[in-house]
């Protein structure tokens, strides 16, 4: 068992190999949100979506590093809470813990916000809701049965959406070449253009940030995964890799077809340059394929978003008899999942723009909080770090930081307020549960047996 008290607690099962975590985190990241993001970001950058990208994912392969060893060091259920919250003192872990809800917990009703817009579009005759309604109870379905279930439905969509990927790159190639010729695929301009002030690049990364939400993620299921100290380091590095060559390759070649970043409509931008490469035909089965994305996402999500909930339900941060609950049969936090799709049905009374405005508050700041862990724990000369290399604990987790400080503070005001608030009521709690930070919150020893040899 995990906990101090193995007679009563649950236990995840371990079922997950490498390929199969870094499938979750890319089905989470959806390789299909270049195209769902693609017109805010032009918008935004001014034509520079390839270049958003890698902004973004040099704040993020600079968090992966210390993801990658936080997940070595303690190969336990709870992200980015479980690693503030060992590395600096319990209360700083429990603020980084509910400021990561605010992510876990919004990130699934956007995404099945989105997917039911979606279809709306396809069939007007239908109403939203009820697109929506079905999104949650599937997924939810999906999840509570068990995450090798969820595990294989989740290969088959991303196969799915692999494919449509592939696809419109290689039409947008082909209209490249015939508009063009083979000199058109090579330009400078999708990264950099001299009429352009590079800050409004920055200012796209911090929304293209949002696509790489889902290699983080995954240390959620470091507690259900084979070998984690050696597989999760790597399938970390694997998601934000992959995922960042897959949207800076997909956003080049798409903004080469449309290149500035004016559209009749933003938020449609991607059927725009569907319709332009393939036709009505290829429109609509692009359709299909952002459905099936959106569907992969939410399935990931929502199972990330159970398991933080039960690292700290388990350690009596939240109530334990609901969140720390492990059903006896499927092995899954039942009452945390069908609690995720609850608060997905919020998205009935809300829109994309205004669920989604404030996510990446929460995950700037989580990310901030992993690198500051990592640079606690070298301060402490923590005897895991004895044969790492100043390199990877001090200067790049600090670079980390900073990196994701400055786009914490490049979001739109709005979201920031509004995260300020969510963390208001945080603390709000945690004086509340602390009687007004006289106690420290509960703690729990984790202890993994012959975790090096779970098979």
């Amino acid at each position: 068992m995990n906990t101090a008290n193995p007679e009563t607690e649950g236990k995840l099962a371990r079922s997950l190999g490498l390929w199969a975590v870094v499938l979750f985190g890319l089905a989470y990241m959806t390789p299909m949100i270049v195209y769902g993001t693609f017109g805010i970001l032009a918008e935004a950058s001014q034509g520079m979506v390839p270049m958003t990208y890698i902004l973004a994912l040099c704040a993020v392969l600079l968090t992966a590093v210390s993801y990658g060893k936080m997940a070595y060091i303690f190969p336990v259920a709870g992200s980015a809470y479980t690693y503030a919250r060992n590395s600096i003192g319990s209360g700083v872990g429990f603020v980084v813990g509910w400021a990561v809800l605010l992510d876990y917990f919004f990130l699934p009703m956007v995404i099945w916000l989105i997917g039911a817009a979606y279809l709306n579009e396809a069939f007007p005759g239908i109403p939203t809701q009820v697109w929506l309604l079905a999104f949650i109870a599937i997924t939810t379905a999906i999840n509570i049965i068990g995450i090798a279930f969820a595990s294989k439905v989740n290969f088959v969509l991303m196969i799915m959406q692999s494919l449509m990927v592939a696809v419109f790159i290689a039409l947008c190639i082909h209209y490249i070449v015939g508009a063009q010729g083979a000199g058109g695929l090579l330009s400078v301009e999708p990264f950099f253009n001299s009429e352009v002030p590079f800050s409004f690049a920055f200012a796209g990364a911090a929304i293209a940030a949002y696509s790489f939400l889902g290699f983080d993620a995954v240390t959620t299921l470091t507690e259900e995964t084979i070998n984690p100290k050696k597989n999760m380091p790597r399938a970390i590095m694997l998601i934000a890799l992959i995922g960042g060559f897959v949207f800076v390759v997909a956003a080049y070649f798409a903004q080469l077809v449309h290149p500035g970043g004016e559209f009749d409509n933003v938020d449609a931008a991607a059927f725009t340059i569907a319709a332009k490469i393939g036709g009505d035909l290829f429109s609509g089965i692009f359709l299909i394929g952002l459905v099936i994305a959106q569907f992969a996402s939410g399935l990931a999500a929502q199972t990330s978003v159970g398991r933080l909930l039960f690292a700290m339900g388990r350690d009596r941060v939240l109530p334990k008899a609901v969140f720390g609950y492990i059903h006896p049969h499927f092995n899954t936090p039942v009452y945390n999942l069908v609690l995720a799709g609850l608060v997905g049905l919020v998205a009935l009374y809300l829109d994309v723009v205004t669920s989604a405005s404030f996510i990446n508050f929460g995950a700037f700041l989580a990310f901030t909080f992993v690198n500051l862990s990592m640079v606690s724990l070298f301060l402490k000369k923590h005897e895991a770090l004895a044969e790492s290399s100043f390199l990877t604990t001090l200067v790049i987790p600090l670079a980390g930081a900073a990196f994701n400080l400055y786009l914490l503070f490049s979001l739109d005001l709005k979201a920031i307020l509004l995260g300020c608030v969510w963390l208001g009521i945080g603390i709000a709690y945690l004086a509340f549960m602390t009687k007004g930070f006289s106690v420290p919150p509960p703690e729990v020893s984790y202890v993994e047996p012959d975790l090096d040899e779970a098979k």
